[in-house]
């Protein structure tokens, strides 16, 4: 993509940009991995049960499986006695047969004897003689219906059946329904690498103190989490000077050893963006300018095979950019179908102020107020995109379209929430 003599004319809309993002991605290799490591991860494929779930009629509780006829005419004040001629216990099969007037002892989870039809619970169950096991005899007060407190075989599904499709997120009672259907391990996408390069001869490490003209650098830390919190494998290749050669050196060798390259800073039309010039040069630059605040300096393009992300060097630039774009790209790779993170209506507690022409992503911190819980969002007081504190003290981004003007009071915002879950329904 050539750049004119005014690079903002080369701004396009956040939806087309991520339309272009996702157009590009293609999913990791899938690999096998055990079931409960799956929590958190969409499914490469369907997968079946070969049994069915449950795989044989159980007791619901503690009781006496018997015949429900048996108990048609019982009353309180003509109970029906039932002679108990076994017991019945998770793992244990009661081989007898039982006939009309008898009863088994029963336990949670425990396989309904051939030919019963009821499960009467232990607690309204009277014993007449002996320890209401084997050998007692007990009384019923009240019927019982056909099928009551049993679980049928099959209730959850027949062997063959789809318990889970491809692309259905593994929840922590998902591997346990896995583990149910016979599958001890399970196909998903591996995690993408993520190389993440920091620009710019003016940054140091956290661990050194800032001479005069310099600063710590905070996007390599930060970009790592989101990655690492994305469900990607973050790696650092550290913090790259001012300096062609330098960072060509770690792109190229980023691009070829991770599945998506994510810069921050020198992504500007300033001297020293080197970066985006390699790109038009040994790939293709697909965008490089958002309309967006902030962060409007994004790059995106192909190096090879591999996708690039050059944010900008302000941190909620670079924090906007990866939430927009990066993240979305990345849920992609792994199989993820839900993409977007949840956006809410709230009503602004003051007024926002806006130019005309770029879209808007302003920090703030939304919550429920007053006696009806209204959903209320309060704009951090300042917008320097400088500034951390106050992403890691609020939970959304006010949105604002690119034509938006100043928002009153009491006026209803959209509110990207970046502290839940993609998918969630608030």
């Amino acid at each position: 993509m050539a750049r004119g003599k005014n690079p903002d004319a080369n701004m396009i809309p956040v939806e087309e940009a991520r339309r272009i993002v996702l157009g590009c991605m293609r999913s990791t290799e899938v690999r096998e991995v055990p079931a409960w490591q799956a929590a958190g991860l969409p499914l490469a494929a369907d997968i079946e049960t070969d049994i069915d779930l449950a795989p044989f009629a159980n007791s619901a509780m503690d009781g006496y499986a018997l015949h429900a006829a048996d108990l048609a005419a019982a009353t309180a004040d003509g109970p029906v006695v039932l002679d108990v001629v076994g017991h019945e216990a998770a793992g244990h099969v009661f081989e007898g047969e039982v006939g009309h007037g008898q009863t088994v002892r029963i336990m949670t989870g425990a396989p309904v004897p051939e030919g019963l039809d009821a499960v009467v619970k232990y607690e309204v169950v009277e014993v007449l003689e002996g320890d209401g096991n084997e050998g007692s005899r007990v009384s019923f007060a009240a019927p019982a219906k056909p099928g009551e407190n049993i679980r049928a075989a099959g209730l959850e599904a027949r062997a063959g059946d789809v318990v889970m499709a491809a692309g259905e997120v593994v929840t922590p009672a998902g591997a346990g329904l896995l583990a149910n259907a016979g599958h001890a391990f399970v196909p998903v996408h591996r995690a993408p690498r993520v190389g993440i390069i920091s620009l710019g001869t003016e940054l140091v490490d956290a661990g050194a103190v800032p001479a005069r003209g310099q600063i710590r650098d905070v996007n390599g830390p930060a970009l790592m989490a989101s990655a690492r919190e994305a469900g990607a494998e973050p790696v650092f290749y550290g913090i790259a000077p001012d300096d062609e050669e330098r960072i060509c050196e770690l792109v190229r060798r980023a691009a070829s050893e991770c599945d998506v390259v994510v810069t921050s800073g020198g992504a500007s039309a300033g001297d020293y963006d080197y970066v985006t010039a390699l790109i038009e040069r040994e790939g293709e630059v697909l965008f490089d300018r958002v309309s967006i605040k902030p962060g409007k300096a994004v790059t995106f393009g192909l190096l090879g095979e591999t996708p690039f992300f050059g944010l900008s060097g302000n941190p909620a630039g670079a924090f906007v950019g990866f939430e927009l774009f990066v993240r979305p790209a990345l849920r992609k790779m792994m199989g993820h179908t839900e993409l977007a993170r949840p956006v809410q209506e709230a009503r602004a507690t003051h007024g926002i102020k806006k130019r005309p022409g770029r879209a808007a992503y302003n920090r703030a911190r939304v919550e429920r107020a007053g006696a009806d819980g209204e959903l209320e969002v309060m704009q951090a007081p300042t917008q320097n995109s400088a500034l951390l504190v106050d992403l890691h003290r609020g939970n959304c981004l006010v949105m604002l379209d690119e034509d938006a003007g100043r928002v009153d009071a009491g006026e209803a915002v959209a509110v990207l929430r970046y502290d839940v879950p993609e998918g969630t329904v608030l």
